[in-house]
């Protein structure tokens, strides 16, 4: 039985108050145990109010839907179209979050917001599915995104979309696998897609896979998806996977979050590496939750302009 959030807040600061005094082993214990039974009960909730809450159409745009770029009907994505369809339109390629193991590309928190706003810019908003945990690994759930990306590009002149002119975005696990696939871009090569000019990842919490995991103590669903290889944390790890080829970043993050990771802190490790590699990148903290990163995104704010800036100058840089 899952206790209420409120309960847990309330015994969350019990926990800490115990173990500010006294930390010992046993409390500590305690301590990220509430932790961890909260972050799964708020997930759990939010993810029941996003299955109730499914996108809606911006008010004169049209959207494509469920266009599939493979067998599994996971591997669908819906395309948004503004009401003014303009020649070599950008495209702005979004990736559901969900733990690796839930999620859908037509949720409100993932498609409203972004949308009306993109769309009201000129974009072509695209917002795709790939297959899950357990059924596929995150490996196989980024190859899945670079197969779609090469669908979408192959397919952008009917859009009026110009296939040069995409970037990247993801939240949480898809801030993972678009952060994977912006460090290692022989993984899009693979699947036939064409570069990139950005990717733009919204709070991950696994750009290190391999210090995550080896902490003393990692939330169920981070064995799920990474198992207990070091080889395949290295091979699925943003950082260990960054190279000189990798495409320009930004990274925003949760200043607020610290358990399991602190991605504001995962992000300057990420940063500071691409720094010497001569890749450009950039942090972007928000003193806001989790999933509001994610929900906000698009409303008139300076985190908006923020990121519709660092977008405008990426897609303003078309290599022919």
């Amino acid at each position: 039985m899952r206790v209420a959030a409120p309960t847990l807040v309330c015994l969350l600061a019990l926990g800490l108050l115990a173990t500010a005094s006294s930390p010992v082993p046993a409390q500590q214990r305690i301590r990220e145990r509430i932790l961890q039974h909260m972050q799964d009960g708020l997930q759990s909730d939010a993810e029941g109010h996003e299955r109730a809450l499914l996108a809606s159409v911006p008010p004169g745009a049209n959207v494509e839907r469920d266009i599939a770029y493979g067998q599994d009907p996971k591997q669908r994505y819906d395309v948004y179209l503004p009401a003014q369809l303009h020649a070599n339109a950008p495209v702005l390629f979004m990736v559901h979050g969900g733990g690796w193991r839930r999620g859908d590309k037509a949720y409100a928190s993932v498609v409203d917001n972004k949308a009306t706003y993109w769309l009201g810019k000129g974009f072509v908003f695209v917002s795709v599915n790939n297959r899950l945990e357990p059924a596929a690994d995150p490996m196989t759930q980024a190859r899945d995104v670079a197969a779609a990306l090469a669908s979408v590009q192959q397919h952008a002149r009917q859009w009026r979309a110009d296939p040069e002119r995409v970037v990247l975005m993801g939240h949480s696990a898809g801030a993972h696998l678009v952060a994977l696939l912006g460090s290692a871009p022989a993984l899009l090569r693979q699947a036939g897609a064409r570069r990139p000019l950005g990717v733009v990842s919204l709070d991950s919490g696994a750009l290190d896979v391999p210090a995550l995991m080896g902490q003393a103590r990692v939330p169920q669903l981070y064995h799920d998806a990474f198992g207990s290889d070091p080889a395949y944390w290295a091979s699925v790890s943003p950082l260990q996977q960054l190279n000189r080829n990798a495409l320009p970043m930004l990274l925003v993050c949760s200043s607020t979050r610290h358990f399991p990771t602190a991605p504001c802190d995962e992000a300057r490790k990420l940063e500071q590496r691409a720094r010497a590699l001569g890749v450009s990148m950039q942090v972007l903290p928000e003193a806001m939750q989790h999933g509001a990163i994610n929900q906000q995104l698009g409303l008139a704010s300076n985190y908006t302009r923020a990121v519709a800036d660092w977008i405008d100058r990426a897609v303003g840089q078309v290599r022919r």
